[in-house]
């Protein structure tokens, strides 16, 4: 793999504006080969007798010089060359200075008299605009963690506190407490006098007390064996620190009486208190129930504080590997010794040597390992470092067969169908009534799911961190694969069940047991319901876990804090509005109709269809809750308008769900235009909501006209093409108001195609959702989700004030 490419898949995909451009720089060069070639055109080639024989390199032809090289014997080049080329080559001398300025590394490139040396220089002021970018966007980070540390050192000594005060509630006596104390901070203080005193002399530049708490965060016993030797030669620096570290740090057990735990979990009780005006930080209770959710937050914060520091190394080690690796192509396209003064100035820069990150992660290993893995290494660094999962084989051969088994049962059920001539006999009303419904709930799933596979795939292969965006655990997200194998097994099982069904009916030994094959979609679809709720560590444990949590936010939508993935749910609900009413239809038919002789007498029942009206509403009804709660706490007018759309669509389904059910012709007349002109008007809002706000394109002023600055798509034409079919899908809901005829579909077939339409939308519009959503975490280097920390500090409180 050529290194551009090995450097874009490593990219952290939120920072790749802020890693160095390779290919703008490989670009330059290719223009420094142009150049030459112009100016110097390649000679001919040698050949051993004039117009015949094999093409010999002149160096075939040259004195054998001898395994050994003798010492001192310089290499003779053949031919011309250039005197200022051979200066640098045979004494070394390099063709340029460079210099560390006050506004970053500048070049000073000595060859600009030559032939092409303009182009040369142009290479050379771009590599410094480069580095000199690359080099601020690490500092800062370098500083965020520094300031992450802070916090999080200001957290463990409150954690220690608090475990001293639940394992004796009653108190020590002071000497206890002396000896308890002593032996707690004594592992810290060393590990930060060693650390403290070794420390280079360009970390001095860090304010002191915020280096102390720094280093403060080392705990014990990782490293003593190699401060061994530093010990020695750092005492009086170690008792200097020991000295003011004792006399600033305040006894651990008082840290207690300036802290508060924070309420961060988002329960209904939270929102009460929120709406109420509550405080959320909570007294102090010091028992162990509370000792573990402390400690379960603050194991949390240092997983993710630590996936940012190995982030953050990946980012100086490929930058510092990007410009050696540019540098060695422009020494051999060039024939200079540039790339060794440069690199030389690199590697001794911030971005090059700085090792405060590489100390910083011992510490946080060491300090993860002793409290939050009773010191059992291996444990510790399988919960920082998460394995990745292996794409299996095994994996591939399942999916792949699940999809010809549902490809084979579907011709086996078109066969069967034409061959009984199942169309033309008297129970096909009934059946397409009854059934139908029944066995399209699974159609409707199996084709979400494969839409999501489909998006997850083109995620990954135009680097959207859709894991970082859902905020799936780290090693725990589903790819396209595992996706479509789910899918495709529901589909096999359906399709099976529908042919065991039809095959029971027409034989005529089975035909008695008749309710048998009635019940068998409710026995598949408890199946489904029993393995989503299966609280095992088998079939996506944790994916499925993930799942019902959102579900369930959605549910009680104002009560809990909006993220994304639980919005992100609920739009993919409101496109799932008839596999709901089939829901329903289930608990209908098996509860009260009379399934035993395939009779739909659910539509007879008043309040079967009052709820044809509430489950139609639900997943609008709970997208607009949920603008409603951000308008109020992002004070966002934005959202307030997102609710207008998911009203207006309200009153569209109310209005054409009602236009269904009236006979009266005068009355179903008005409905019918009052529906058509609320679908259009929804359509038209959503539409424009879709292509302006999650999508992010109709950009007039943008570069790429219409669309949006930014696009991970490389073809412009998709973007239109998806447009185009992202208005004619949303308009196929009219279908239901102006009853279009189609004497070869049956109504419930009707409606099915038009909500598979809606699903397939709803599929596209996905994809380009998330790519907006990661192209501004992209504007924003926002690579990382923030982790609520337990504890707040008053002094902290009074300075927010």
């Amino acid at each position: 793999m050529k290194f551009g490419k090995e450097l874009s898949s490593q990219m952290v995909p939120e920072w790749q504006q802020a890693y160095m451009s390779y290919d703008y720089l490989k670009n330059l060069l290719k223009e420094i080969i142009k150049l030459k070639h112009r100016t110097n055109p390649p000679h001919p080639p040698h050949h051993a007798v004039s117009g015949e024989g094999l093409s010999r390199k002149m160096t075939l032809y040259r004195a054998f010089s001898g395994l050994v090289q003798t010492p001192g014997k310089k290499r003779q080049s053949s031919g011309q060359t250039n005197p200022s080329l051979k200066i640098d080559i045979e004494e070394g001398y390099a063709p340029i200075l460079v210099n560390k300025g006050g506004h970053g590394l500048e070049t000073t490139f000595l060859m600009t008299a030559e032939e092409g040396g303009e182009y040369e220089l142009v290479f050379f002021r771009r590599l410094d605009d480069e580095f000199n970018r690359v080099e601020k966007f690490y500092k800062e980070k370098v500083e965020e963690v520094v300031n992450d540390a802070i916090m999080l050192n200001k957290q463990m000594d409150a954690l220690i506190a608090f475990r001293v005060k639940v394992e004796n509630p009653v108190g020590w006596g002071w000497e206890e407490r002396t000896v308890e104390m002593t032996r707690l901070a004594s592992d810290v203080a060393t590990s930060t006098a060693a650390i403290a005193a070794s420390t280079p002399a360009r970390t001095g530049t860090m304010k002191p007390r915020a280096q102390a708490r720094l280093e403060a965060i080392h705990e014990g016993g990782s490293n003593r064996a190699d401060q061994s030797d530093d010990d020695e030669n750092h005492g009086d620096a170690r008792r200097s620190i020991l000295s003011k570290m004792a006399a600033g740090r305040p006894a651990p057990i008082e840290v207690l009486d300036h802290i508060k735990i924070n309420n961060t979990k988002e329960t209904p009780r939270s929102t009460i208190k929120g709406v109420l005006h509550s405080s959320n930080n909570e007294e102090i209770i010091f028992n162990r129930h509370n000792l573990r959710e402390v400690e379960e937050k603050l194991k949390l914060a240092f997983v993710e504080f630590y996936q940012k520091l190995r982030l953050l190394k990946s980012y100086s080690f490929l930058n510092v590997l990007a410009f050696s690796k540019i540098l060695k192509k422009y020494d051999k396209i060039t024939s200079r010794k540039a790339s060794k003064p440069y690199m030389k100035m690199v590697d001794n820069s911030y971005l090059g040597s700085s090792d405060e990150l590489m100390k910083l992660i011992q510490r946080v290993e060491a300090t993860f390992i002793k409290h939050f893995s009773n010191g059992n290494r291996r444990k510790g660094m399988n919960m920082l470092r998460p394995q990745m999962k292996r794409e299996r084989h095994r994996l591939t051969f399942s999916t792949g067969f699940s999809a010809g088994c549902v490809f084979s049962l579907i011709v086996a059920l078109v066969s069967i169908i034409r061959a009984r001539n199942i169309f033309q006999k008297d129970g096909y009303e009934d059946y397409m009534k009854t059934m139908f419904p029944l066995y399209s709930l699974f159609g409707f799933i199996v084709l979400h799911m494969i839409m999501y596979a489909i998006d997850i795939y083109y995620w990954k292969r135009y680097r959207v961190n859709y894991a970082f965006i859902f905020g799936f655990k780290q090693g725990t997200e589903l790819g396209y694969r595992q996706i479509m194998f789910v899918g495709f097994s529901i589909g096999t099982f359906a399709l099976l069940c529908v042919l065991g069904n039809l095959d029971m009916q027409a034989n005529p030994r089975t035909k008695s047991f008749q309710a048998l094959t009635e019940l068998l979609p409710l026995f598949l679809l408890g199946a489904m319901f029993a393995v989503l709720i299966l609280p095992f560590n088998i079939l996506y444990r944790s994916s499925r876990f993930f799942f019902l949590t959102c579900l369930f936010h959605c549910l009680a939508a104002p009560l809990y804090k909006v993220t994304l993935p639980d919005f992100f749910l609920g739009d993919q609900l409101t496109s799932q509005v008839q596999a709901l009413r089939s829901i329903q239809f289930y608990i209908c038919y098996y509860g009260w109709g009379d399934f035993k002789q395939r009779k739909d007498t659910c539509k007879d029942w008043q309040e079967y269809k009052i709820f044809l009206y509430i489950v139609a509403v639900i997943p609008y009804l709970s997208r607009l809750l949920q603008c409603m709660r951000r308008m109020f706490e992002e004070r966002s007018l934005e959202q307030g308008y997102n609710g207008v759309k998911y009203l207006l669509t309200i009153i569209a389904v109310c209005l054409r769900t009602a236009y269904g059910f009236e006979t009266n012709k005068n009355h179903k007349f008005i409905l019918k235009i009052l529906a058509g002109v609320a679908s259009v008007l929804a359509a038209v809002f959503c539409t424009y909501w879709d292509f302006v706000h999650d999508w992010g394109l109709l950009n007039r002023t943008s570069k790429n006209r219409w669309l949006r600055d930014k696009l991970l798509v490389p073809h412009k034409r998709v973007y239109f093409i998806a447009m185009i079919l992202n208005v004619v899908l949303r308009f196929a809901w009219l279908q239901t108001v102006l009853d279009f005829e189609f004497k070869f579909l049956h109504t419930q077939t009707v409606l099915a195609v038009v909500a598979c339409l809606e699903i397939i939308r709803r599929g596209i519009w996905n994809f380009f959702r998330l790519e907006n959503e990661h192209l501004n975490n992209v504007g924003k280097y926002r690579a990382f989700k923030s982790v609520p920390l337990p504890f707040s500090y008053e002094e902290d409180d009074e300075k927010d004030d």
